[in-house]
């Protein structure tokens, strides 16, 4: 075997043995007396080549150690990795041996996650980088070493996932992640909620993957809105209990995934005193759904769901004057301008200085469209397959309406085809040929 190739099997699988390993030698310079001046002399010596840590941080108590060892070990472990957040001393002896060091990563708000990060040794031996069923699925987001003699070598997956020790450590190690975050929470505050970009997807992925997580995750788990407050669960149901408890007395949670293209929705919420989370996660269509199935008497709506009044409806909701006949005219008078079979015109009871015309895809069925994108499997897919169809909501109290019901019809068809052309710019979905014909309409029109 070439040298090159031993050194690298040595340093993945003895780099921290208990015992010294020799591998060749090396030149160290070392003392050798004064000079003629008095001057210190220095010669080159051949020296053994220890190629190995053999006590490594993870077998040393925590009070033995400061910040700076276990960065120095992180940066051993991950070279070209930025430093990690803070992270974890593992040693327990009763009733399973597990030590080790687990580091939480900057993950940032994206799935760029790279898995495989936690080292399996047994006995400072290294075993192997592939840890999926000794440690829960969320956990392998982290970064680190655990090593433990009492995990079973060279058994079937099943066996491991069956193996009693393999459940203790897993549920230990999820515990104590768990506390450690709650620790963070409880001590700093201010500190924890500036690390929130980068610890969010992790916690919130925990609560999804594991129910003893969820339970205690409760207390430090964060939600964030438009203006950038974090609330937690139970602070944000008071919060929201003030004006966004429906006429059901349900609460009713508004979000939104991309803030920048739902702005106009964000802002019709605002001026109602509803507040909007931020929900733009990879995972946050499970987390939202999740939500629903644990608070009691909560739902989330995405904002641009449907009208303000529809997506929190009260009792005193707005009603619009119009006879049966006008609405139907309207109704009939948008359909002909947007000729399209997978917009759905309703005549809606809106704010009189609210948007003209609103375009909103119904909650439930974006979500299953979403779920879909995400790789849901089974039922799914045909969601998926499914065409986009969006509600037209023509708000009935808007001073357009009396003009358009009494212009002449060309002038009708072309001010409803403003109105709905405006709010498809709003939502983002104004493209190719009819965004340049609705330019050339309002160049027109100047």
């Amino acid at each position: 075997l070439e040298e090159p190739r031993i050194s690298g099997i040595l340093n993945k699988y003895a780099k921290f043995l208990p015992v010294p390993v020799q591998f060749g030698t090396k030149t160290e310079s070392v003392p050798d007396g004064e000079d003629a001046d008095g001057k210190p002399k220095h010669k080159d010596v051949e020296v053994d080549n220890i190629i190995n840590n053999t006590t490594p941080i993870w077998t040393k108590q925590p009070n033995e150690l400061k910040d700076e060892d276990y960065l120095s070990f992180y940066r051993e472990l991950y070279p070209f990795s930025e430093e990690p957040l803070f992270w974890i001393h593992l040693n327990v002896d009763y009733p399973f041996n597990l030590t080790g060091v687990l580091y939480f990563p900057k993950l940032k708000n994206d799935l760029e996650i790279t898995k495989n990060k936690i080292r399996l040794f047994s006995r400072q031996v290294f075993i192997t980088d592939e840890v999926k069923d000794i440690v829960p699925e969320f956990l392998l987001l982290l970064h680190g070493v655990i090593d433990s003699p009492d995990i079973p070598l060279n058994v079937s997956r099943s066996f491991l996932q069956s193996d009693s020790n393999v459940k203790k450590i897993n549920s230990y190690i999820s515990r104590k992640v768990a506390e450690k975050l709650g620790e963070l929470f409880k001590k700093d505050r201010k500190s924890y909620e500036e690390k929130w970009n980068d610890i969010g997807l992790f916690v919130k992925y925990g609560a999804l993957s594991d129910e003893k997580f969820y339970e205690k995750a409760k207390e430090f788990l964060l939600l964030e809105n438009t203006k950038h407050e974090k609330f937690t669960l139970e602070e944000y149901a008071v919060r929201a209990k003030a004006f966004q408890e429906d006429k059901n007395g349900r609460l009713v949670y508004l979000y939104t995934a991309d803030a920048e293209r739902q702005d106009s929705y964000i802002q019709a919420a605002h001026k109602k005193n509803y507040d909007v989370l931020l929900m733009n996660s990879p995972i946050d269509t499970h987390f939202i759904h999740h939500l629903e199935m644990k608070l009691e008497k909560i739902s989330l709506k995405r904002v641009d769901a449907d009208v303000m009044d529809k997506l929190i409806e009260k009792e005193d909701s707005e009603k619009h004057k119009l006879t049966d006949d006008e609405s139907a005219k309207l109704k009939s008078i948008f359909e002909k301008a947007i000729n399209n079979s997978q917009m759905h015109v309703e005549i809606d009871s809106n704010h009189a200085e609210g948007m003209p015309v609103t375009i909103t895809m119904e909650e439930w069925m974006r979500r299953m469209k979403d779920m879909s994108r995400m790789g849901g499997g089974g039922g799914m897919n045909f969601y998926g397959n499914m065409p986009d169809t969006y509600k037209v909501s023509v708000n009935a109290n808007h001073k357009l309406v009396n003009k358009i019901l009494s212009a002449n019809e060309c002038l009708q068809i072309n001010l409803a085809k403003q109105a709905f052309d405006l709010a498809m710019l709003a939502q983002g979905l104004l493209k190719g040929a009819e965004l340049t014909a609705f330019v050339e309409r309002s160049v027109e029109g100047l």
